[in-house]
Formats: C-alpha cells, structure tokens, sequence
C-alpha cells in the first residue's frame, strides 16, 4: 500500500494513539481547523456542520456523536464532514467537565436535589446497568441543551468568519497570481516576436 507503515504499531500503540495524538493537541486542532476551512460548501454549511457537531458533544450519549451530528447537521442544512470533525470539541480531556456541567446544570432545572458527585457519575456511566444510568442521563440530557446551544452557536460564528477569510484570502491570492500570469504572458509575446 502507499501509505502504509514500514513496521506494524502493536495493539497497545494503537489504542495509545487513539486516546492521546502523538505531537500534540494544538497540532491536531490545527490541522482539524485546516482540514474545516478546506471543506466545499458554503460558509454557512460548512460552520451549520461544525456547530451540529459541537451540540452532539454536549449530549451524554458518547458512542452515537457521529450520527447525532449527522443528524443535526441534516436538519440545519449543515456540511456532514464538518459535522463530524466538530465532535472532537468532545474528547477525553473536556468530558468531565462537560458531563459535570450538564449533569450539573440538569439538575438544577430539574430540581433534583440528590445530585452525585462526579465520580459517582463516572462510575454509573462505566459498569451500571440502564435502569441507574436513566435517572444521571435525563439530568445530562436537559443540561446539554442551554450548555451546548450557546457554545455550538459560538464555534458557528467563528467557523463562519474564518471559512470566509480564508476563501477571500484564496480568492485573493489567486487573482493576484492571474494577474501575474497575463503580465507575463505578452512580454513573453513581445519577446518571441
């Protein structure tokens, strides 16, 4: 194959790079930010999707992010491909805050006053059974709405403006290099004649 590795990583490597990147996290949301402003669609649409992707974080269901954002991204008019990449806001170092808020936050608006410690919250989420994980799932449910909504609308703005720098800029740059190639082209002319 091409890109292929010359020696196999072992499973432990594997599963190591999965849960920690191997430069570094601004490295990888550099090039998430990089591979977003690459996308085709417009500004709206590419930052719809982001903005879906970031609101399925907030919600407590960790294996379904991918196609919650699908989903909500198909509702807003949104990039899938955005949508997706906008699920790492979602990552092992900012779900115990996140779960924290929106448990947090859900039980407050539900008045529940019996609220667990996050550490209890984790180990409900990791080995109990469904019949404990409804009453910590609805509190996470409800807080994940006014957590999520506002931040996914803030990656929306941000996502928008930088969608539409950037392609100015390409657009831009592009013009510029045009312009340079008629310059060019009959003095070359003049020249061969």
């Amino acid at each position: 194959m091409l890109f292929r590795r010359r020696e196999s990583q072992s499973l432990l490597a594997r599963a190591r790079t999965a849960v920690w990147p191997r430069h570094s996290w601004s490295r990888s949301a550099r090039y998430f930010g990089k591979r977003v402003l690459r996308l085709s669609g417009s500004p709206h649409a590419v930052a719809a999707g982001v903005a879906a992707g970031v609101f399925a974080s907030f919600t407590p269901f960790v294996g379904l992010h991918f196609i919650l954002s699908f989903v909500f991204a198909f509702v807003v008019g949104g990039n899938m491909l955005a949508a997706g990449i906008g699920t790492f806001v979602g990552n092992p170092l900012t779900f115990p805050f996140i779960w924290a808020s929106t448990y947090s936050l859900g039980s407050y608006i539900l008045g529940q006053s019996n609220a667990l410690a996050l550490h209890e919250i984790h180990y409900a989420l990791v080995h109990r059974s469904l019949e404990v994980l409804v009453p910590i799932i609805a509190p996470m449910l409800v807080g994940a709405v006014p957590i999520g909504l506002p931040i996914a609308v803030v990656f929306y703005v941000a996502a928008y403006f930088a969608v539409r720098a950037f392609r100015d800029l390409r657009r831009e740059r592009l013009d510029a290099r045009r312009e340079s190639m008629k310059a060019v082209s009959p003095a070359k002319e003049m020249d061969d004649a």
